[in-house]
């Protein structure tokens, strides 16, 4: 489940560059209940694109945005409060990792969903029924430990 943050270089701190994807990760896994589930822990990962500032937009004019893109299958975050829970908590975390005068309002979160099959690993394509399965078999396992 990539999450891809793009920032004006220069908008996150040096800690916020270093620690935004571990801390939208847990951010993501607690959104989803899956937190301390290995497989699902483990499919989530992401980049993070630094920008001269002058290549960021807002409403056509140069603007110093914060943006979190979220791609997952469609059966991840399924309602609007998990989804709401993981926007105000990306938007918490960018308010944390950048500079001083950093707007709320600069910062944008946007989910988008892959079809029932859309979105896999390492060459599988999974439908959601097999995401549920692996988280399931995965959170098994974990507890039989």
């Amino acid at each position: 489940m990539p999450i891809t943050v793009t920032a004006p270089r220069g908008e996150l701190t040096e800690t916020g560059e270093r620690e935004i994807l571990p801390l939208l990760t847990e951010a993501l896994i607690a959104a989803s209940g899956a937190t301390g589930n290995p497989f699902f822990t483990g499919i989530v990962g992401g980049t993070i694109q630094v920008l001269d500032p002058s290549d960021i937009y807002a409403g056509g004019v140069n603007r110093r945005i914060v943006m979190v893109e979220l791609k997952l299958p469609n059966i991840g975050l399924p309602d609007p409060a998990s989804r709401a829970a993981f926007i105000a908590a990306a938007t918490d975390l960018v308010d944390a990792l950048t500079v001083d005068g950093h707007g709320r309002d600069d910062t944008w979160v946007n989910i988008l969903n892959a079809p029932d099959g859309g979105w896999g690993i390492g060459g599988v394509a999974y439908t959601g029924e097999a995401l549920v399965a692996a988280v399931g078999q995965a959170a098994r396992l974990a507890g039989a430990s």
